[in-house]
């Protein structure tokens, strides 16, 4: 019964301090808000009074605070009505009086938002003077028969349950910590309680000490109080900070300064959190606890963005083997359609000569390996002459210069690409006889664009292309065949070329050179 009638009593004295703070609390926050916006709009008339309802607003949040302070409802049940009435209702008058006072004198000239903030001002005094009226008379033995809805003891008294739950640390959460302050006593209180805790504790006397230890050990959290002598806490955290190495531990500023002003100076500094002297242990452990969950968070977030950016760049990579790199941008700034015209490029066609008779004689892996090596070693080569590949049909390679990029030099590239390609089969590629390739180049304008939904490729249309292939099939083994329009494009006409007249199918016979 005891113990049943304790916890009514703490829940009843729960309910009532939200009752009365809650009206308070809003009273002071909205009256520094019209504070401002007088200030700032220049009304300077009415600022002498707003000033003097803010101080009464100050005055009842400390009265209500200490009044509910440590045991409120037996502080509550002690007081008479007459001083409820008179030392709550005091600076409440006040503040609706002035309040009224200004909207009087000015006659609307305020602007809507200041007035509507005056007005919610005296809303709230009445509210607050209701709840007061309600206290009246109110006494501990009134707890059996006082209205349940008029003080929602229910409700109080789950909160009241909620929080008589002993707090359990959950598991894993001992941290690796570091506490920074230059009196002993001071560390070595931190450190035991952390210490009890579960926690690993380092403590160190200086902010240098500090850094020196930072280069060579990791720590999820720091203690940095603010006063000491070297370097006081705020500049400690603005190199912490500024650090990519230690700007992701938690720092929790430790401090005995009662102005605020420092505790938001370190907030926007970059502070997690901080705790006022003399330091409470179960506010300490909580607040170390909550730091410590937030870094763990912190960390598994960087780990899943950079497995997700590993992933992105994967696939990146494989799309870069498929795409030219401006098509991917151009797709990535969504581009629906992706279609260009290529006044000058040059076409090259590769082939195997006698492939497909060596298909038939040849293990698949085998054939699949040599073909993988091969066209490796061309793709090597495309990057770099600047060719982009197009494709592989089979024994065939496609690729061009001149595209998607323009080029003035496509021709001459693409004639050392080709000359390339022939090194490298001239180099070892083959069975039981070396390969040998058949060469096509082409130049003239081509389309260039992007096509199909699944597996969609990059490729490039033209009557320019077409001749190109006629060229490869056309032309002799271990050779490169260009036709005349490359020759043209050519900076240096070659030395070791040969002319002939091809039958080219399509096209009709036309002058094509012959070249090693």
């Amino acid at each position: 019964m005891e113990e049943a009638d304790r916890i009514n009593r703490q829940a009843l004295s729960t309910r009532i301090a939200q009752r009365l703070s809650g009206p308070a609390e809003t009273i002071l926050g909205f009256q520094t808000l019209i504070v401002a916006s007088l200030k700032r709009e220049g009304l300077t008339d009415s600022i002498d009074d707003a000033l003097i309802i803010l101080e009464a607003a100050q005055t009842l949040e400390k009265m209500i605070a200490k009044l509910l302070s440590s045991d409120g409802f037996t502080t509550l049940s002690q007081l008479d009505d007459a001083t409820l009435r008179h030392d709550l209702r005091t600076p409440v008058n006040a503040i609706m009086g002035y309040s009224e006072l200004i909207l009087e004198e000015t006659a609307g000239s305020l602007g809507s938002a200041i007035e509507n903030d005056i007005r919610t001002v005296l809303k709230e005094c009445g509210r607050l003077l209701e709840q007061v009226d309600g206290l009246v008379g109110f006494s501990g033995s009134d707890i059996d028969t006082m209205d349940v809805e008029k003080v929602d003891a229910d409700i109080a008294k789950a909160l009241a349950q909620s929080l008589a739950v002993a707090s359990v640390p959950s598991e894993n959460t001992s941290g690796r910590i570091l506490v920074i302050d230059d009196i002993e006593a001071n560390r070595e209180l931190l450190r035991r309680n952390l210490i009890n805790r579960g926690h690993n504790v380092t403590t160190v006397a200086s902010a240098s000490a500090a850094l020196e230890l930072l280069e060579t050990t990791d720590f999820e959290l720091a203690l940095v109080d603010i006063l000491m002598p070297d370097m006081n806490g705020i500049d400690l955290l603005g190199h912490l900070k500024s650090n990519p190495r230690w700007r992701n531990m938690a720092v929790v500023m430790v401090t005995g300064l009662k102005d605020i002003h420092v505790v938001v100076k370190c907030i926007m500094a970059g502070a997690d959190d901080y705790l006022q002297k003399p330091v409470d242990s179960v506010l300490l452990f909580a607040r170390v606890e909550s730091c410590l969950e937030q870094v763990r968070w912190r960390a598994r977030e960087r780990a899943f963005l950079a497995q997700i950016e590993l992933e992105k760049s994967r696939a990146d990579g494989l799309l870069l083997s498929m795409l030219p790199e401006m098509v991917i941008k151009r797709l990535a700034a969504g581009e629906k359609v992706i279609a260009d015209r290529f006044d000058n490029a040059t076409i090259i066609f590769a082939d195997i000569v006698d492939f497909t008779p060596m298909v038939a004689r040849t293990n698949p892996s085998e054939l699949i390996s040599l073909l993988h090596d091969l066209f490796s070693a061309f793709d090597v080569l495309a990057d770099q002459h600047g060719i982009e590949k197009i494709k592989t049909v089979g024994d065939a390679y496609m690729a061009v210069a001149g595209v998607p990029h323009p080029q003035d030099d496509h021709a001459d590239r693409a004639l050392e690409f080709a000359r390339g390609l022939i090194k490298v089969m001239a180099d070892g590629f083959g069975t039981e006889a070396p390969l040998k390739l058949r060469v096509g180049l082409n130049s003239g304008p081509v389309i260039g664009g992007l096509i199909g939904q699944k597996r969609f490729v990059y490729d490039v249309w033209g009557e320019a292309v077409n001749l190109a292939s006629r060229l490869e099939s056309s032309g002799v083994s271990g050779r490169i065949q260009i036709s005349q329009a490359t020759l043209d494009a050519l900076a240096t006409p070659p030395l070791d070329m040969r002319s002939r007249s091809s039958q080219i199918k399509g096209v009709g016979k036309i002058q094509t050179f012959i070249l090693d």
